[in-house]
């Protein structure tokens, strides 16, 4: 088959910008693999999933890491015609990606690699629902607390202001940017 990677790069406030970066490895044997009872699976990777009377913890879990934007990050392979629905935490935005096959929110077609992006509240409920094509699907659903903080970028450099980059771009290059692996 298709070997595929995806990173999620978590943004961070302002106030916790400059803490030494961090990147982690999740083996495959770390991610759970939940077998869905209408059929279909889901790799939990982030956050928490509740399978019937169970909830899951994935191997990034935000309310435990202290994450700010208490991440959600499901990998979603669905057979045809299925209908997968996701409550999302209120005050949460949402995206999807679908990467094989097709699927439909809210009526619009999305094919593959292409991507629905969900806001807070589209529902009381705050349930994301998405109706999988013919030929079955592959998607990504993605959910965090949103920031609401302004957002300037150049590379790999992600800050609030340009002024911000330039330092941290002057920083890496004279070898003062901290980082670390956990």
């Amino acid at each position: 088959g298709r070997m595929r990677g995806f990173q999620l790069w978590i943004n961070l406030p302002a106030a916790e910008k400059m803490r030494p970066a961090a990147y982690q490895d999740i083996p495959a044997r770390d991610i759970p693999v939940l077998e869905l009872p209408s059929g279909g699976q889901v790799k939990l990777i982030a956050g928490q999933f509740e399978l019937g009377d169970k909830i899951i913890d994935g191997p990034i879990n935000g309310r435990d890491a202290k994450l700010s934007t208490d991440p959600l990050y499901l990998d979603v392979n669905l057979p045809a015609g299925s209908i997968f629905s996701q409550p999302i935490a209120m005050g949460h935005n949402a995206f999807t990606f679908v990467y094989e096959g097709s699927a439909s929110v809210d009526a619009q077609v999305l094919p593959s690699h292409h991507a629905a992006v969900f806001g807070d509240g589209d529902d009381e409920r705050n349930v994301v629902e998405i109706q999988v094509g013919d030929e079955g699907a592959r998607f990504l659903l993605l959910a965090g607390q949103p920031l609401n903080e302004p957002v300037a970028q150049y590379g790999p450099f992600v800050m609030n202001t340009m002024t911000e980059v330039e330092q941290a771009i002057q920083d890496y290059q004279a070898g003062t940017l901290t980082d670390a692996v956990a």
